[in-house]
């Protein structure tokens, strides 16, 4: 069975912890960049690399790095959530290797050891904490020296761009204006949007070695038209490849849905 610690906490309609970021969106980059920082914990010695998911939903990213042999940690108050990950671990076998905590992220020190982890998700974290420095400043402590902290986040200037486009400008402008990048329609769990410069900034205040700054989802979801004519069988393909180039190209980079920030503990 899977491990639970819990704490009290305010308990968090499905969901409700997310904007427009979730634990299970990423694209294939992203989780190919993980995937290479395990190996590279695991050639530093450590045999079943510790993960620590700190709100991490559902388990969309627990439970297959936990299939990979890792072990890992999530922290998550919404208990619907964690009901799902439940499930999902037991039915594929790695509910041994996943420990639960029922709890929000300013506990983490509580639950985690500190410089124990090998790589710490931060995924659609940062736009819904009280304080943005103190939760990083808990994850940094839980880092092992060397190890990764990925942050996934949602991208201020999409948001603007994406009410531009259908016709909502009002909209566009305040976002575009507002410190935070919030406006009083959003979710109510919504506290912020980041920006390129502001996530660097972030992870650089909390001491981490940013190692990049990644777009995620520059297109895919903004796409309505249909494959031109003659291009179908090769249409994921194709887009697949866009992806991955405009990510790392300003300024696209700058207007996709999502930012992917990979940060180093350093040594």
């Amino acid at each position: 069975m899977v491990a639970v610690r819990t704490r009290e906490v305010s308990q968090l309609p499905l969901g409700a912890m997310r904007a427009e970021t979730s634990a299970g969106h990423g694209s294939a980059a992203v989780r190919k960049v993980l995937e290479a920082e395990l190996g590279a914990a695991r050639a530093r010695g450590a045999e079943e690399p510790v993960v620590v998911d700190v709100g991490g939903g559902s388990g969309v990213w627990a439970v297959p790095f936990a299939a990979a042999g890792c072990r890992v940690t999530v922290v998550e108050p919404n208990l619907n959530a964690l009901a799902t990950l439940r499930l999902r671990a037991e039915e594929d076998g790695v509910a041994d290797r996943i420990t639960v905590v029922a709890d929000d992220s300013d506990a983490l020190a509580e639950h985690v050891r500190p410089g124990s982890a090998d790589l710490v998700l931060a995924h659609s974290l940062l736009e819904v904490v009280d304080d943005p420095e103190a939760a990083l400043a808990a994850i940094v402590a839980a880092t092992a020296p060397g190890g990764a902290v990925s942050v996934l986040t949602a991208n201020r200037h999409a948001a603007v761009l994406h009410r531009a486009l259908t016709g909502r400008l009002g909209e566009a402008h305040r976002l575009l204006v507002e410190p935070a990048g919030v406006l009083s329609s959003d979710s109510e769990t919504l506290s912020r949007r980041l920006d390129t410069a502001g996530l660097t900034a972030l992870l650089s205040g909390a001491g981490l070695s940013v190692e990049y700054v990644r777009g995620d989802g520059v297109v895919s979801e903004i796409l309505s038209a249909e494959p031109a004519p003659g291009t179908a069988a090769s249409w994921e393909q194709d887009l697949a490849e866009f992806e991955a180039l405009a990510a790392v190209t300003t300024p696209l980079r700058d207007i996709a849905t999502r930012l992917h920030a990979l940060a180093h503990q350093p040594s």
